[in-house]
């Protein structure tokens, strides 16, 4: 799945897919998953697709994966294991608990491992009775499956729940680690890390459920809502996102960042009012191998500002984030989103399975 950068002004430029026929009519979708590791070891270039029938379908997160058994050239079976995003994010789709089960004929198109293992990214799966089950944000006409929602209610505060605006924002080849290579200025030091770096091994942090801090709580706002409540009367704000649970407190009572040597694997917040806007300071980040998801660390001299606006109607927040960290990034970079108000949104928990999460370890 395309990552969408805001530029004003400018429309979401909707992705053309193209219609294959390969045996039962597969239908094969020009983008992948959004995923919580990137596409390293996976032809996304091109894809195969398979006939076989299902021997499992595991509803978790961060990722449902199906299991299907296919026979080869030989007629010997190969289980292949399939890839796809979040329980969260394919309910979106309209997939469910029960829309696949064991004993299930199916044809699916994957983007398959480089190392011929059976191990794949998802496209699409087609069950013989013609439904189409698909992982991409688009159908066959290049529309969008998952509409941005329309602006219908008003907020008073920055209190509530809000996701982005996806028609103001421009696609990103890759997804979350194609936004975040498109911004970021590497030094040699994060150059040298990144060449070292496996993602298929359990170096990758989220082989073993550990999310990414901010500023992925914003960059994932197309898929995961945020949301902000005011606490002790507003001394605390509490800032949250279904992806991997994420509960950040900003401390608002005047105090200062403790000493260097206290780190957090969120950061630490502390946070002011300039006006009607909410600068909000982090710093004091634990080490991360990977939080960009290209293999590029961040350590303890990561700074992140953020700024939420609220617009003068009250249906969505203007979001700016600063990012900089002198050990692995040549200067800073910034970027700005709109965000829509989605109060009757239900925050789903995220709760990730340790199973789950490192199914796609080769190491």
């Amino acid at each position: 799945m395309p990552l969408r950068e805001c530029i004003p002004g400018d429309f979401h430029k909707r992705l053309h897919v193209r219609l294959r026929n390969v045996a039962l009519v597969a239908l094969l979708l020009a983008s992948p998953g959004f995923g919580h590791h990137s596409d390293a070891g996976l032809d996304m270039d091109s894809t195969v697709v398979l006939e076989g029938t299902v021997l499992e379908y595991n509803f978790r997160n961060p990722h449902v994966y199906i299991i299907v058994a296919v026979a080869d050239d030989t007629g010997d079976t190969v289980e292949w294991e399939l890839q796809t995003s979040s329980t969260i994010t394919v309910m979106r789709m309209g997939w469910t608990r029960d829309s696949l089960a064991a004993g299930d004929d199916v044809t699916f198109s994957v983007h398959a491992a480089f190392d011929g293992r059976p191990y794949g990214l998802l496209n699409t799966i087609q069950k013989a009775d013609g439904e189409i089950l698909a992982t991409s944000f688009y159908d066959t006409s290049g529309e969008p499956r998952i509409e941005s929602p329309v602006a219908l209610q008003s907020a008073s505060s920055l209190e509530g729940k809000w996701i982005a605006d996806g028609d103001k924002l421009v696609d990103y080849p890759g997804g979350f680690d194609g936004f975040f290579r498109a911004q970021l200025t590497l030094n040699d030091k994060a150059l040298a890390a990144q060449a070292a770096y496996n993602e298929l091994s359990s170096e990758n942090p989220n082989a073993t459920c550990v999310g990414r801090p901010t500023p992925a709580l914003i960059v994932n706002t197309l898929l995961y809502p945020l949301e902000i409540e005011y606490l002790d009367d507003g001394d605390i704000v509490a800032i949250r996102s279904e992806f991997f649970d994420e509960e950040r407190f900003v401390y608002m009572d005047g105090r200062d960042h403790p000493s260097g040597s206290d780190r957090f694997d969120l950061g630490h917040s502390i946070g002011r009012w300039e006006g009607d806007v909410l600068v909000v300071d982090t710093r004091n980040f634990a080490d991360h191998r990977s939080p960009y998801q290209t293999g590029v660390p961040s350590g303890g001299e990561k700074h992140v500002v953020e700024r939420f606006e609220l617009s003068d109607d009250g249906t969505r927040i203007f979001v700016e984030f600063m990012l900089e960290d002198p050990e692995y990034l040549v200067g800073s970079m910034t970027h700005r989103r709109e965000l829509i108000y989605v109060p009757d949104h239900e925050m789903v928990e995220f709760d990730c399975d340790i199973e789950a999460t490192s199914r796609f370890v080769t190491e």
